[in-house]
């Protein structure tokens, strides 16, 4: 009799000795906080996204982040901000934080991103913003989003905390034209700083509105007075700030998961599509592809069961569960959240693209430390648990 396999989990990061390295250098430096190498980082995911006039300011969180952008935008009490229900609720969430309004809208049921027709409905004369997320590493149709919001003077803020090192129309998500983007770090993204994410715009004035919210409304951060050649120890508190700075222990991280982007990149893209070979001839819709010419981060591999299949989401997720396999959903659409759906008295019906894929959809592992041997394993799950 053999050994059972070890159970394989739905995400692991891919933790090298180059950030290990890192990281102890800092701890030994004595700058553990938000210092040179969250500046470094900065600068590096600049450089990255190759359009120096971009800036570029990492925050301890997308959620962070999202808030910020927001803030800096002027959004508050009496506006609405348009945004998916099919997304995680923090996108959502952070509009609640300036007490303007959310309104949700469907997905299309194809590329399982933001719709943009929905969008164009649901403007108001209250709406200041729209939030497109970029679902799953594929990017939303953002050319028809800032043609629509260009038109009605809208400002647009990118959850791209799927979305590294995603393009649209051969362009970096962060280097379109929308007013604001933020990625995420967080443990199982495409890269990792344990927890952390970017925000990234164009506009100066948001920048440094950004810079000075992220550290308690400081004119000055501690990295700007400290390292002075002159005694500096002098700040002034221009608004009520948060406390949503990087560390340099975080950053140090980062610095070498962005240097390994690329052929992160390129190993979850191997994987999905030995996944989308192997579902061939299968009752499950496969994720949609990117067009041609543009790359998608393969964050996420949701499968979405059939119209022929005899076994029910929850089913198939207990089976593959039982044959060793760690999976997830992404995600329990916002409208059937008991907070969003009571406060905007929300349905299903009125979000029947979201609800259709959200009650037939499971993530499966899909993560650089894979190996090949390891997704067989996960397809010859999901065809005993389809059997």
């Amino acid at each position: 009799m053999t050994d059972k396999l070890p159970f394989l989990p739905f995400a692991l990061p891919e933790i090298g000795e180059e950030e290990i390295a890192e990281v102890v250098d800092t701890l030994r430096s004595g700058w553990v906080t938000t210092g040179p190498k969250t500046k470094r980082f900065e600068e590096d995911f600049t450089a990255f996204l190759g359009d120096a006039g971009l800036h570029s300011m990492a925050v301890n969180s997308a959620t962070a982040g999202l808030h910020l952008a927001l803030e800096a935008l002027g959004i508050g009490p009496g506006d609405e901000v348009i945004t998916t229900t099919h997304t995680f609720t923090a996108t959502a969430e952070v509009v609640r934080y300036l007490g303007a309004d959310v309104v949700l809208v469907d997905i299309d049921p194809a590329t399982l991103c933001i719709d943009v027709k929905a969008v164009e409905a649901a403007i108001t004369p209250r709406t200041k913003a729209v939030m497109p997320v970029h679902y799953g590493g594929l990017a939303a149709d953002m050319t028809a989003l800032l043609a629509l919001t260009k038109k009605h003077g809208l400002k647009v803020v990118e959850d791209a905390a799927h979305a590294l090192p995603t393009t649209c129309g051969g362009k970096l998500i962060g280097t379109l034209d929308s007013d604001v983007t933020v990625f995420s770090f967080y443990a199982n993204k495409t890269i990792t700083t344990g927890e952390g994410g970017m925000v990234v715009t164009r506009d100066a004035a948001l920048a440094q509105r950004i810079k000075t919210m992220r550290l308690h409304g400081m004119s000055r951060d501690a990295f700007d007075r400290f390292t002075a050649k002159v005694p500096s120890w002098y700040y002034e508190i221009v608004a009520p700030g948060f406390k949503y700075n990087l560390t340099d222990i975080a950053a140090a991280m980062g610095l070498h998961q962005l240097k390994r982007l690329t052929a992160f990149q390129k190993r979850r893209e191997e994987i999905a599509q030995q996944f989308n070979e192997a579902f061939i001839g299968l009752p499950v819709i496969t994720p949609p592809l990117p067009p041609a010419g543009d790359v998608h981060a393969w964050h996420l591999y949701v499968l979405r069961l059939g119209d022929g299949v005899n076994v029910g989401r929850d089913a198939f997720i207990e089976r593959l569960f039982a044959a060793g396999i760690g999976c997830s959903v992404h995600y329990i659409p916002l409208h059937q959240q008991p907070y969003w759906r009571d406060r905007y008295g929300l349905t299903s019906a009125a979000f029947p693209h979201s609800q259709k894929a959200y009650e037939r959809m499971v993530s499966l592992p899909l993560y650089t430390r894979m190996t090949d041997a390891d997704v067989k394993r996960v397809v010859a799950a999901v065809r005993t648990a389809l059997a």
